[in-house]
């Protein structure tokens, strides 16, 4: 069967949901989700707004979502455990989770927003840590 692109809500939330389903299971990543995430479903939802922000430009995500912020009360949580390791993780399961159920320009974008978005994020905890 043909992977076709991400085109709509219930193909980001398939997306979200498969990954996360990764990521709760991760040796490495599990933990800290686990550790942090009280409310899955409403965690989810809320990725989902953000993800189809992201790759559609549509949905409810508009100006709601604060990720830099997000990730250094993270750290924090996690007493400064956040490592460049774990974004590459990240990276890894998000990409196998796009090559897994889609292809195509969205998906593609999806992959590019990802890591440029680990960069920042891993650099802005860095430098938060600095203060």
């Amino acid at each position: 069967m043909s992977k076709t692109d991400i085109e709509g809500r219930k193909d980001v939330s398939l997306l979200v949901n498969s990954f996360y389903e990764k990521v709760r299971q991760h040796d490495t990543l599990g933990p800290i989700f686990n550790g942090v995430v009280d409310d899955w479903p409403t965690h989810l939802e809320r990725l989902s707004d953000f993800w189809e922000m992201v790759i559609l430009n549509t949905g409810p995500g508009a100006g709601k979502f604060n990720p830099v912020k997000v990730h250094k009360d993270v750290d924090k949580e996690t007493d400064r455990q956040i490592h460049q390791a774990h974004f590459g993780n990240w990276l890894e399961l998000w990409f196998s989770t796009l090559d897994e159920h889609f292809a195509g320009p969205n998906t593609e974008f999806a992959k590019e927003h990802a890591r440029r978005m680990a960069h920042i994020l891993f650099f802005r905890i860095m430098e938060g840590r600095s203060h």
